[in-house]
């Protein structure tokens, strides 16, 4: 089976448990030392100050230094890495941070007035994993306004006003989704070739507002797509408006050899991603289903728990390819119920983030930065570039 590396490795160790500090909470502060004296009438002109003046004031800085971070939610335990790398990024540099985040993905007006109330309170800076990348304009151009710099971390904004976005932190999400289409259609192919009458490979997406969700949603859809007609087959895309209109070729259902039918719930939850996954599952046509995260993943094996029709046998069982990790997913692969999937490096990509608003508040250049995500199964889990980013 192929196993495709999306960017350069990098092995973060995850600790057992996440650090103390989301709502409300900061990381500790490095030790101050003696900030240089202020200049008044009587003192001496710059240039006869002793030079080494000068650094113990830029380590007093970094202490007065406040980030706010606003993630999507704390449902899932891979905002809880995220955090986690927060605040070990706070603890190592010596800055404050508070971190944020509404009940559920969903809750995209919640996470708008989080984001506002933060630029009010005039931060040091502020990471932003977006819920709806469409949403935060306004406040976006607010912190710009402001002089607040902002950078973006698992999702970006491609339609933020000019200059309020300095960096974004994110896996190739398109190109991720890619690479689970790569997987899966490998397994299917020669399922796909001897079948007699058109297949059907299901998609469940837990929305279609979110960069990250969406770009994986159509990578998966594009690069199955490409695949299949690279072999001669037909492909269509029903289902879901958003991801229909926005494949690169819907084709034409009546004609097709392989559907590709994709669902959204009407919110965030594992119970109603479970729910549409079923309503794919129960078709007799199906040979593999993709979740694009942790909870679409989760909605997948849930509704599985009824049907039992998840498997690694081909053209037996469906399999189902998933995406991130957490507890559910990894021990389903070990079982068996589940295929394979992609995995990001989340406590990275919060690290990643405080250090870039760091480089910002001491006046660096930064630019978009691309963190890493692998493709993992029962035979390569616990290989020492895939374990420590399987978080629970």
């Amino acid at each position: 089976m192929k196993k495709k590396v999306l960017a350069t490795i990098v092995s973060a160790a995850m600790v057992a448990t996440l650090l103390a500090g989301c709502s409300g909470a900061a990381a500790p502060a490095a030790p101050a030392t003696d900030a240089a004296p202020a200049a008044t009438e009587e003192a001496a002109p710059a240039e006869e100050a002793p030079a080494e003046e000068a650094a113990p004031a830029a380590d007093a800085a970094a202490g007065d230094l406040d980030f706010k971070i606003v993630v999507k939610s704390f449902q899932s335990s891979y905002w809880q890495a995220a955090v986690q790398g927060v605040n070990q990024a706070a603890e190592e540099l010596g800055v404050k941070v508070e971190c944020n985040g509404p009940n559920a993905e969903s809750d995209i007006a919640d996470q708008v007035n989080m984001l506002t109330n933060y630029i009010n309170g005039a931060p040091s800076g502020i990471g932003l994993a977006a819920c709806d990348q469409s949403a935060c304009l306004d406040a976006l151009q607010m912190a710009k306004d402001a002089g607040i710099p902002v950078v973006c971390f698992d999702s970006g904004c491609p339609d933020a006003p000019e200059g309020s976005v300095l960096s974004t932190i994110a896996t190739d999400n398109y190109g991720a989704g890619a690479t689970a289409a790569e997987n899966l259609y490998a397994a299917l192919k020669d399922s796909i070739a001897s079948a007699s009458a058109p297949v059907r490979i299901g998609e469940v997406n837990q929305e279609s507002t979110s960069e990250s969700i969406t770009q994986r949603g159509l990578g998966f859809i594009d690069k199955f797509s490409e695949l299949a007609s690279a072999d001669g087959k037909k492909v269509a895309v029903v289902g879901n408006e958003f991801y229909v209109n926005g494949a690169k070729d819907k084709g034409d259902e009546a004609s097709a050899d392989i559907i590709i039918e994709v669902a959204v719930p009407a919110q965030t939850t594992v119970e109603l991603c479970a729910t549409e996954a079923s309503a794919i599952m129960n078709k007799s046509d199906v040979l593999g289903i993709f979740g694009s995260n942790q909870v679409a993943a989760e909605g997948i094996l849930s509704a599985n728990e009824n049907l039992n029709k998840l498997g690694t046998e081909a053209g037996k069982d469906i399999l189902a390819a998933g995406f991130d990790a957490g507890t559910v997913i990894k021990q389903a692969i070990k079982d068996g119920k589940m295929f394979g999937a992609v995995t990001q490096s989340p406590l990275a990509m919060g690290k990643t983030t405080v250090e870039t608003l760091y480089k910002i508040a001491n006046g660096e250049t930064v630019s978009d930065i691309a963190t890493d995500g692998y493709w993992y199964d029962n035979s390569n889990m616990d290989a020492p570039d895939i374990a420590p980013n399987l978080y629970d």
